[in-house]
């Protein structure tokens, strides 16, 4: 798996993308001025920038850009840079002390002793 890290103004693109499928450059930069706040230019490098990383990729006419990466494989690559520099590559660390300090539910508690229990097997 290609390994596309992403920072939070490329996330903000790439959620767009992942919800709609396919929308044109000029769309993406219509939108993210009302939510993000950023001109035109700025988005468009940004845009650029993904499609240089093989994170989206363009066509013409029109500009039209779509997701080359789903947002599944965006999250696993994320978390395993945030386990890798926060708790040392340790799944263990990070849940036991996640966990220690998050209110659970009894459904929560059920659905990770589901996911335990498949584990075991």
């Amino acid at each position: 798996m290609n390994e596309i890290r992403l920072h939070e103004g490329e996330l903000n693109i790439m959620e767009l993308l992942w919800s709609n499928k396919v929308l044109a450059a000029k769309d993406i930069s219509k939108i993210i001025k009302e939510y993000v706040g950023w001109e035109k230019n700025t988005t468009y490098t940004v845009i650029n920038r993904l499609i240089e990383k093989g994170a989206v990729s363009r066509e013409d006419p029109g500009f039209i850009c779509r997701a080359m990466i789903s947002k599944r494989s965006v999250q696993t690559i994320e978390t395993k840079a945030l386990l890798d520099k926060v708790y040392n590559g340790s799944l263990n660390c990070f849940l036991v002390e996640y966990l220690k300090n998050q209110p659970l539910t009894p459904s929560d508690v059920m659905e990770l002793e589901r996911i335990i229990s498949e584990h075991k097997r």
